[in-house]
């Protein structure tokens, strides 16, 4: 067992916590709690931490056996069990629940946000900062259906623990995408016939008034400034969302939802409603 913080492992399991640098140069990233264990692909899974009380619990030790049983892991992986106060220090949660895992990361072209989909439906953020948005974005863009996310460098980063943990598993089935050149990008996105859609005060419809039956991107940007002027101009159609009271703009996972949410039901539906 595990028992001090000098020890290598321990230590790298912290850098991999706090800095997307760390992560990115072992192209790895953290995975903690059982529900998140249990959504890992075998052939992303790197290695298994688990805090002493959590391994001696024999509903713990049960849970992490099946979920190796399940991938046929059970005889290969080694699980590194780790004082208490150790996983406590190696835990981004108040309350750690005793289980973490070291998991490869996942890398997507352009085509693979579109898939077999003769009508992909993306979401394009534009700089978007806060954790708990993104990973909000990306477990909602999975039960609407979404096809793939298209990110700015600039956005924040996906393997963040607080995203990938409000991601509650959606971020091993959902292709996304960082690109240098958002402005540039989309435009490929437009090329292969997707109509880009941004929400906007200026909107010609109400968000339920276009079509979101065909090939669209919306366009989400910045929980602060919102979407930048070029890349506004970049859109095919601009839609506002009507709002009471003196509210003069909605949280950017809560707009997000509102537009990928439309364009499940008009999918649902199989068609437009008039």
């Amino acid at each position: 067992m595990i028992t001090s913080k000098s020890n290598a492992k321990v230590r790298n399991l912290i850098a991999l916590k706090r800095k997307a640098s760390e992560r990115n140069a072992q192209d790895v990233f953290l995975v903690e709690g059982i529900k998140m264990f249990r959504e890992i692909p075998a052939a992303q899974l790197r290695e298994v931490y688990t805090s002493e009380s959590f391994l001696k619990s024999e509903a713990g030790r049960k849970a992490v056996e099946a979920v190796l049983a399940a991938q046929d892991r059970l005889k290969e992986t080694v699980v590194e069990t780790v004082s208490d106060e150790i996983f406590r220090n190696l835990s981004d949660t108040q309350s750690p629940q005793g289980v973490m895992a070291v998991v490869s990361q996942q890398h997507y072209r352009l085509e693979d946000l579109f898939g077999q989909h003769t009508e992909p439906l993306l979401l394009i953020l534009e700089n978007l900062q806060d954790p708990g948005n993104l990973g909000t974005i990306i477990r909602t863009a999975e039960g609407a259906g979404v096809t793939g996310i298209l990110m700015s460098r600039g956005t924040a980063d996906l393997y963040n623990p607080k995203v990938t943990r409000s991601t509650m598993g959606s971020i091993f089935r959902v292709p996304f995408l960082y690109t240098d050149d958002l402005s540039g990008t989309i435009g490929k996105v437009k090329q292969a016939g997707v109509t880009v859609c941004a929400a906007h005060l200026q909107g010609r419809h109400t968000y339920d008034g276009e079509d979101y039956t065909k090939g669209t991107a919306f366009l989400i940007g910045n929980e602060s400034r919102g979407l930048s002027d070029g890349i506004s101009e970049l859109a095919d159609v601009r839609v506002r969302i009507p709002m009471a009271g003196k509210v003069e703009s909605l949280n950017a996972a809560v707009a997000a939802s509102i537009l990928m949410y439309e364009a499940g039901r008009q999918r649902r539906a199989g068609r437009k409603d008039t």
